[in-house]
């Protein structure tokens, strides 16, 4: 699928991409293409609090429905050395999620991000919302899971601090936040209640933006 910041007509590229409506506008040559802008979903939260486990079993809830996503399969190379909140790796995946929702499916997308980090980017415009649903947990909780975690992935006592103090700012501040950022905690909670959860979040915020399109 093309993507959406070059223009399908004078294949000019565009920064910052003007969209009106249900149309894409090329500053340059004036074509106004349409194309899908629909709702992104990210299902974020701390490292440990559950993002990984119910990502693959939402997926297979919603097959054929949805298209669920990991963030750190493009955390690597360049996208992960970017600084000052990585913005071309948001921006990469903000493009990603709006070429994939060209085939009409929306995306869930399971990775650590928050509304300061995607809302101001020039890609933003592709999307009519972006809807954030966080997982989190008792603090001292995650910290024995990330203690648990194998070598190689790196979580020694300084980052585990870090992550904690994350934990504690989105459970605190998020739901504050420009979107709010909706909390669901997973402490104590079955994996399945999760993905339960989750599975429900998802329908119902598709839900009201089925509504709202068609009012």
């Amino acid at each position: 699928m093309l993507d959406l910041k070059i223009c399908s007509a004078c294949g000019d590229r565009a920064e910052r991409p003007v969209v009106e409506g249900e149309r894409l506008v090329c500053v340059v040559c004036g074509h106004r293409a349409a194309f899908h802008r629909l709702p992104l979903l990210a299902l974020t939260g701390p490292s440990a609090a559950g993002k990984s486990t119910v990502g693959p079993e939402l997926a297979r809830r919603l097959s054929g429905e949805v298209v669920v996503l990991e963030q750190d399969v493009l955390w690597t190379g360049a996208l992960r050395d970017d600084v000052d909140g990585h913005p071309a790796f948001r921006s990469t995946w903000l493009r990603m999620a709006a070429m994939i929702h060209q085939s009409g499916r929306p995306v869930v997308l399971c990775g650590t991000v928050v509304p300061p980090e995607f809302e101001p980017l020039p890609e933003r415009v592709f999307f009519s919302d972006i809807h954030y649903l966080a997982l989190v947990a008792d603090s001292d909780v995650l910290a024995r899971r990330l203690r648990r975690r194998p070598a190689w992935r790196g979580w020694d006592e300084p980052r585990i601090a870090e992550m904690l103090e994350f934990n504690e700012w989105l459970r605190r501040d998020g739901p504050s936040l420009a979107p709010p950022v909706e909390l669901f905690d997973t402490t104590s909670v079955p994996l399945g209640e999760s993905v339960a959860y989750v599975e429900r979040w998802v329908r119902r915020v598709l839900a009201d933006a089925a509504g709202s399109s068609a009012s």
